[in-house]
């Protein structure tokens, strides 16, 4: 395992992003790999958090809209901020709401059934929350047999082929994740937007395992919409504020899930009974921001910003294909399935490992300060991030799963997941 040790050091002397290291709280003899479920707080995080306490401290009800971040343009503001991570005008980005409830908000106000066209495309491997909220849709409409999933030839991965072969004149939309919250698989975006516009389909993506680790061109693809969490990646920390982009194109149609906060900002406190949309997509607001969960936002996207998304997604391609690596040369006796697609452009930020003890494993590695999660049934994911992770971080880690699996530790665990897997 040696030679694997100094291939990281070396990785580590020539890594450009290695100074964003020390903005974050790692914490001693820890390996943080599970940065795609929740992402480390940065000290920008934690500082944008306490300028925005002060301000409520020192400025009272005028923190809405005095001092340097005032809290009424604040969903406005880290959208500009989160623009250029997903390629999007920043009028068509804002923070707001739950990813559930942009769900709910886009596919609502973008799903125009008709008797003939009313299915919902989307794929049986995707996070359980985006079905429930459009099955709710469906359920709604009168249409609760119109969710059509795209099934996996493998269990893990799909395949572009088999998606666009569903598209057709039953289809109203679309809603896919742009990586796959357990394989890591990256959909070809682009292709699938463009085949779905060709039959008539509106199309949008969750991008909650995608944001922060890999570029976007969503209004040079012509994506319809797009949600996603910031917690991951983006650093955001626990139950931070949503992300969403809907294109200008449909920034005209009145969204169906209407609050005071999606009203022209200019009539807002004229308290009218009629509802005056906003012109851009700050109408899918709905209720009263919360300022202190976006807060942590104004300091971690700046980081991304100043970094540069195509340099993070350099080093992440490294950082996996390492794991990688290191897991085809060291790891063939102990049983394990590599799910994660192989090529560059296929492969998001994580590597998802298959075995039948994966909840013991996983278990096992945070008692020895290696921090993964676990994904039912039988898979541990492993993240290392650009931002704050080493390449002998990755070295570290795999090397305990390496002692853990010789010694028989992990049997000690049992094979339960946690409640919070």
């Amino acid at each position: 395992m040696e030679k694997w040790l100094e291939t990281a050091r070396r990785y580590d002397a020539d890594d450009q992003l290695s100074k964003y290291r020390d903005e974050f709280y790692i914490g001693e003899n820890l390996y943080y790999m599970d940065g795609n479920s929740l992402g480390l707080m940065s000290r920008r995080a934690e500082a944008s958090v306490l300028d925005v306490m002060d301000d409520w401290k020192t400025l009272g009800i005028d923190g809405w809209t005095e001092g340097e971040r005032p809290w009424f343009y604040m969903s406005e503001r880290i959208g500009e901020l989160m623009a250029g991570l997903i390629g999007a005008d920043p009028v068509s980005v804002l923070a707001t709401n739950s990813t559930t409830v942009n769900i709910h908000q886009t596919v609502r106000t973008l799903y125009q059934p008709t008797e003939d066209r009313y299915k919902i495309l989307v794929d049986e491997l995707n996070f359980p929350s985006d079905i429930y909220a459009v099955q709710a849709v469906l359920d709604d409409y009168g249409h609760g047999d119109g969710l059509l999933k795209a099934k996996s030839r493998d269990g893990h991965n799909l395949e572009t082929e088999d998606i666009i072969a569903l598209m057709d004149e039953s289809v109203a939309l679309i809603l896919l994740p742009a990586v796959l919250y357990r394989s890591g698989q990256i959909l070809d975006m682009e292709r699938l937007t463009r085949a779905a516009h060709e039959k008539g389909i509106i199309i949008g993506f969750d991008l909650c395992h995608s944001i922060g680790a890999i570029p976007h061109e969503l209004k040079d693809w012509g994506v319809d919409f797009a949600v996603w969490c910031t917690y991951k990646h983006l650093n955001g920390g626990p139950g931070s504020v949503a992300g969403l982009y809907v294109h200008p194109k449909h920034h005209h149609k009145q969204v169906s899930l209407r609050g005071w906060f999606g009203n022209n900002k200019e009539s807002q406190f004229d308290m009218d009974h009629t509802f005056d949309p906003a012109a851009d997509i700050s109408q899918y607001q709905i209720g009263t921001p919360h300022i202190l969960s976006m807060a942590p936002l104004l300091g971690a996207l700046e980081i991304f910003n100043e970094a540069g998304i195509a340099d993070v997604r350099e080093k992440s391609l490294k950082l996996t294909g390492f794991m990688l690596e290191m897991l085809d040369a060291e790891f063939e006796k102990y049983g394990f399935e590599i799910v994660t697609p192989r090529p560059a452009d296929a492969r998001g930020g994580h590597v998802l490992i298959g075995h039948e003890n994966a909840a013991g494993i996983n278990a096992a590695l945070k008692s020895r300060g290696v921090i993964p999660d676990f994904r039912a049934p039988s898979f541990v994911r492993i993240a290392p991030v650009a931002l704050y992770n080493s390449f002998e971080d990755v070295y570290h880690a795999l090397k305990i799963l390496k002692e853990i699996m010789d010694d028989g530790t992990y049997k000690k665990f049992g094979n339960r997941r946690g409640v919070v897997a």
